[in-house]
């Protein structure tokens, strides 16, 4: 109870400035009474979903709307707070002034020109985060872009010289609602004609029965050298109730069935090698492992067990934060390791060669796309699917295209 009365209290807040904008901008009754219905409705959705979620079914398609409906008129009611705030510190000193020099005739609204002024600019801001959530919501979750890089590697063996991967990652296939949309996608990966798919964990929100819609779909996933996964940590049932142990152990053991009737090559701490023409790389596999409370399953040792120390090694793990904590610091080299995880929280502005941003950034250190430490590469993938949040803001739903080139890197 007491979490929701500060919960409203701020929100009250928030919608006090938002109100005096539109009351400022508009006296009709009609529109102010749509806002304040409109308002109500959302809140009380959210509010109504927050108490219904059930635990052990998990978020629902309904849960997840009322979180995005709800977002979609929070940001721009901030953005409202902001700018009228921002104008109150110019005009209520002054109006202190004003009363305590002129006394009682300093009555009335001060400024009620530029205060009509400042509210369309205000509205005029708050539209912009209010539209990009919606079409985040109506399209952005389904915009899927296909990003291709090109690493270069002294030691890369001279037969893999121009190999492609495929790289998709957090499916989250329990947030889908569009069977059309993930065939699209699907068929999309398979354009790209890559040597090999590697899956890099996330495949359910919470249970293996996620996946069954969608099995013919992910099934028709191909490559040359076959598709090898991993496991996320939403993959281990940990944020849902269950029954009892073994109800929850079932399910991981459903998850792993499901993945190899797919054909993916489940990798649990283990290794494999790709071959070609005599030459051979090593792909290595750990399950979850992850900062923040998050299941520390992983286990490179044991997944480098079989392989040899000069090996060109490219490494499969769901979180980033493994990278930065253990993998680059450990004393085999890892020239390549494809995380997701971070989902770039869904949210951000990107604009190739000037800006890239995420609130994500804030939570993790490398959040998106490719980046180098002490000669080692990783690429945190954006993610193919969404989860809580239903929709997409300037980070779009990725497919990672990578060629493994011989030679030293360009600059």
């Amino acid at each position: 109870m007491l979490r929701w009365t500060i919960f409203l209290i701020v929100f009250g807040i928030l919608d006090f400035y938002a109100f005096q904008a539109f009351r400022t901008f508009t006296k009709n009754n009609w529109i102010l009474a749509i806002y304040w219905l409109f308002t109500l409705l959302v809140v009380g959705n959210f509010v109504y979903s927050y108490y219904g979620f059930n635990r052990s079914n998990g978020f629902s398609h309904a849960n997840a709307y009322a979180v995005g409906f709800f977002i979609a008129i929070l940001v721009p009611k901030i953005v409202l707070l902001l700018v009228m705030f921002g104008e109150d510190i110019f005009r209520i000193p002054h109006a202190i002034y004003r009363y305590f020099t002129e006394g009682n005739s300093a009555q009335g609204n001060y400024f009620p020109a530029r205060r009509e002024f400042i509210s369309k600019i205000a509205l005029g801001l708050a539209a912009i985060p209010f539209a990009s959530i919606i079409y985040g919501i109506y399209k952005g979750r389904y915009n899927f872009k296909v990003l291709k890089y090109t690493l270069h590697f002294e030691d890369l063996p001279k037969a893999f010289d121009g190999y492609r991967i495929t790289q998709i990652s957090d499916i989250h296939s329990g947030s889908f609602d569009n069977i059309e949309k993930v065939q699209y996608a699907v068929n999309l990966v398979n354009e790209q004609q890559s040597d090999v798919i590697l899956f890099t964990g996330d495949m359910v929100n919470n249970k293996a029965d996620e996946m069954h819609p969608y099995m013919d779909i992910f099934g028709e996933l191909k490559a040359k050298d076959g598709k090898f996964s991993v496991l996320g940590n939403h993959d281990y049932g940990d944020y849902v109730s269950w029954e009892s142990e073994d109800a929850k152990h079932k399910n991981l053991e459903d998850l792993k069935t499901i993945q190899r009737q797919l054909g993916f090559d489940l990798l649990l701490n283990e290794s494999r090698y790709l071959e070609r023409e005599g030459d051979r790389i090593a792909l290595l596999g750990v399950e979850n492992w992850g900062v923040g409370g998050f299941k520390k399953a992983g286990d490179l040792k044991k997944a480098s067990t079989h392989i040899d120390e000069k090996d060109f090694k490219i490494l499969m793990s769901h979180d980033p934060s493994h990278w930065e904590n253990e993998v680059i610091q450990d004393a085999y080299h890892y020239h390549l390791t494809l995380s997701g995880h971070t989902h770039g929280m869904q949210f951000g502005i990107e604009i190739p060669g000037w800006i890239k941003w995420s609130p994500s950034k804030w939570r993790y250190k490398y959040w998106a796309g490719i980046y180098k430490e002490m000669g080692q590469y990783i690429n945190v993938n954006r993610g193919f699917g969404y989860l809580a949040f239903p929709g997409r803001v300037g980070i779009w739903p990725e497919i990672t295209v990578i060629e493994l080139k011989k030679g030293a890197s360009v600059s």
